[in-house]
């Protein structure tokens, strides 16, 4: 990832230089917000889905797992890929694969429905959403460390806005029966347009990867990206790293289960309607939002560390109450403690895998490669526990993953504090 010059003796920038970073900044929290809202568009019609294919539970764990694959797959290539397009060109191209995912599964669910075809829309849909994930978290990165304030919980609050906006329109549609092909289509046509046009803001990249000359005429410095693979999955042999990916490995599997099963497990847990299990995970993405933006000044105060080991106490909390008492309305009350705890801890994991900014783009890749194992494992096995003793109980599965998490916080403790560039404060 490319750093901005911190020279001590460099002239504070220009009101012109410190707008185009706010442009840049806006242009990423759009970015976030249109990922959120294609794939909360898709969960939230998973009953509707589920009924079109007559498909078990089980099933439902593999059709969700190509999702998976697709997304591991991405990763995988996403530091290369970025170093290679730069952001810019890597959210354009890869936003535009997702969407053709994503219209492909959406035709799959409504001709036929043929689960093949859902099948391969979704694993479209999981390289273009993933690599997009990691090219964002990354120029989120260096954005945050230029302007010399945490934006990471906000960046993620933006995705988490972009689900409620998601799971609201995938409510509505299903209670005025609008077709799923009709809605899923325009969403894929929508998010491709508005990131086309965003990512102008975001500064143009060189053609060998992701170091801009300048950036609204700020000079950039930094190590040029990696020039090998084996370079670049040098990240893999940190053990820190691999600490903060457990972390976000057990948070992921706490927001990812919701994103999957929550409305399911709404449906068929505790007996709500489908247009109620839509709401309830609204309400899910709702806890997570507010937690993500309540935790901007949380982290200022107390620090990374004992804000995750609260946000794990309070997933875990969260998550028992959902799956052990019966009262349709306490459970909610769990959901909204599962949301809350979940909020926090993707989004501090990307920023302290950005710590060292000469490997961020290494370094995200490989916490977001362990974070995605969550999606990647956790589909099947909730699907295959599920069939077994019932989706609720299924969920014990992620409540050891949140425990591990909480152990692991350590690993995110902030670096020494060093003056901020623009805004004359201090970076945790």
């Amino acid at each position: 990832m490319p750093t901005l010059d911190h020279h001590p003796h460099r002239a504070t920038p220009s009101a012109e230089d410190v707008h185009q970073l706010h442009c840049w900044r806006n242009a990423i929290f759009v970015v976030f917000a249109v990922c959120g809202i294609s794939l909360a568009s898709w969960v939230s019609r998973l009953p509707t889905v589920r009924d079109a294919l007559d498909a078990d539970t089980a099933q439902m764990g593999w059709l969700i797992f190509s999702l998976s694959v697709g997304s591991i797959i991405g990763l995988l290539g996403a530091s290369h890929i970025l170093a290679r397009l730069g952001a810019r060109g890597t959210l354009r191209v890869f936003m535009t694969l997702s969407s053709i995912g994503l219209f492909v599964a959406a035709l799959g669910a409504s001709i036929g429905p043929s689960y093949l075809l859902i099948l391969l829309g979704l694993a479209v849909f999981g390289v273009g959403f993933s690599i997009c994930d990691v090219t964002m978290n990354v120029s989120g990165a260096a954005n945050e460390q230029r302007l010399g304030t945490n934006l990471m919980p906000l960046f993620h609050a933006s995705f988490s806005a972009g689900t409620m906006l998601g799971a609201g329109l995938g409510w509505l549609a299903e209670v005025t029966g609008v077709p799923l092909f009709i809605h899923i289509t325009v969403i894929a046509v929508a998010m491709t347009a508005t990131v086309l046009h965003v990512s102008r803001a975001i500064p143009r990249e060189s053609s060998h990867g992701i170091i801009p000359t300048t950036t609204a005429g700020i000079a950039i410095v930094g190590v040029e990206p990696p020039d090998t693979w084996r370079t670049r999955l040098a990240s893999w042999r940190n053990p820190r790293i691999l600490l903060i990916g457990l972390i976000v490995l057990g948070m992921a599997f706490a927001e990812g289960t919701a994103d999957d099963w929550l409305s399911l497990a709404a449906v068929d847990g505790h007996g709500l309607s489908k247009a109620n299990g839509a709401l309830v995970f609204g309400i899910f993405v709702t806890a997570m939002t507010i937690g993500r933006i309540l935790g901007v000044r949380v982290l200022s105060r107390f620090g990374r560390v004992p804000v995750l080991r609260a946000s794990a106490l309070s997933a875990l909390v969260g998550m028992l109450m959902f799956i052990f008492i019966p009262v349709p309305q306490l459970a909610v009350v769990g959901v909204i403690f599962w949301g809350l705890g979940a909020a926090l801890g993707f989004p501090v994991g990307m920023s302290a895998a950005a710590d060292d900014p000469k490997n961020a783009a290494a370094n995200v890749s490989v916490v977001a490669t362990i974070g995605y194992c969550a999606f990647l494992i956790g589909p099947p096995l909730i699907g295959a526990l599920g069939h077994a003793f019932g989706l609720l109980y299924a969920l014990l599965a992620v409540v050891l993953m949140v425990i591990v998490s909480g152990i692991a916080s350590s690993a995110a403790r902030e670096p020494q504090r060093r003056e901020s560039p623009v805004g004359g404060g201090t970076l945790e």
